[in-house]
């Protein structure tokens, strides 16, 4: 069999997309850049495009999936109790303050709605298929249908 000139004569390599991390979906990074860029964590339009670094955006991407759906005054519950989310915190200075660890990069300040006494604080723990979020009454009676 002759070979055609110009064509590799090693194995042949296929050249997959790269993958997201902790991505289901069967979008290559480039996709899913675009998206971000046009869409924000809410799903709407992106107010103001900020166009960061790759590796500034693949950071970013991580804290995003390490954090998860807990926004601000959300409540949710592990193993653990039920928590209510008061703040997160981005700025990598402030949450290696809050939880005393050179390697954080965001925090959330939350309080367990099952003590009496619950007090505030900071945690750095990822979010895992053993949290849940907790719908709140508001929530539900809106999914529902029920007003006064």
């Amino acid at each position: 069999m002759a070979l055609r000139p110009g064509r590799p004569t090693g194995p042949r390599t296929r050249r997959r997309p790269r993958r997201l991390p902790g991505s289901s979906t069967g979008r290559d990074c480039s996709q899913r850049a675009r998206y971000d860029l046009d869409h924000d964590r809410s799903g709407g339009p992106a107010a103001q495009a900020t166009f960061l670094s790759p590796g500034d955006e693949l950071l970013r991407r991580v804290i995003d999936t390490q954090i998860g759906p807990r926004i601000e005054g959300a409540t949710y519950q592990n193993v653990d109790g039920i928590f209510l989310v008061l703040d997160v915190v981005r700025d990598p200075e402030r949450a290696r303050e809050l939880l005393g660890r050179r390697s954080a990069h965001w925090a959330l300040v939350v309080r367990d709605v099952l003590r009496h006494d619950g007090q505030p604080f900071a945690i750095g723990s990822v979010w895992t298929t053993a949290d849940q979020l907790v719908p709140t009454a508001t929530a539900s009676a809106r999914a529902t249908g029920w007003t006064r």
